[in-house]
């Protein structure tokens, strides 16, 4: 078996080798970063509910919602302590479609734990403007300003009324 070379195909690279060496440089550096946080060399990245607590940031309101998948497709939320409506989402709307995508990673946790949908959801406006969504039952907390301030606002106006006017700062 012969291995010259010269039989009409290119085994050329065709990638830059500048491009090769900063590709290798990135992987490296990626790896560093990491066993340095890993090591303790630099600070993890914030947690904000830790950032919270740290801060003193108190509660502005919160309140208990359940989520209820309704049979035409909508998600039908409503407020624990009066039993009313609050909202109805069409997941088909993108507004809709990020509760559904929210709720459906939090629905997942609950069955890995072997959890219902009884225990509520608590939706909690921060001092300092933060908005979280809590699960009752795991504990898991989802910070909903991490989404943009659109989707911010889908929850946001789920809130009472009056806590969200009060807070227009």
């Amino acid at each position: 078996m012969s291995h010259s070379h010269g039989h009409g195909h290119s085994h050329e690279n065709t990638v830059p080798r500048p491009a090769l060496i900063m590709a290798g440089v990135l992987v490296g550096f990626c790896l560093l970063m990491t066993a340095a946080v890993s090591l303790g060399f630099i600070e993890r990245e914030a947690v904000p509910s830790v950032e919270r607590a740290s801060a003193n940031v108190s509660p502005v309101t919160e309140r208990s919602l359940r989520f209820f998948d309704e049979a035409d497709g909508t998600v039908r939320i409503a407020d624990v302590a009066s039993g009313e409506t609050v909202a109805v989402v069409d997941t088909e709307t993108k507004s809709g479609g990020f509760v559904r995508g929210v709720l459906r990673g939090l629905a997942r946790e609950r069955r890995a734990h072997g959890i219902g949908s009884e225990p509520p959801f608590a939706l909690t406006l921060w001092e300092n403007g933060a908005i979280s969504l809590t699960d009752s039952a795991t504990g898991r907390m989802i910070e909903l300003g991490a989404f943009g301030p659109d989707n911010r606002a889908v929850f946001a106006a789920l809130l009472p009324p009056e806590a969200v006017l009060g807070n227009a700062s």
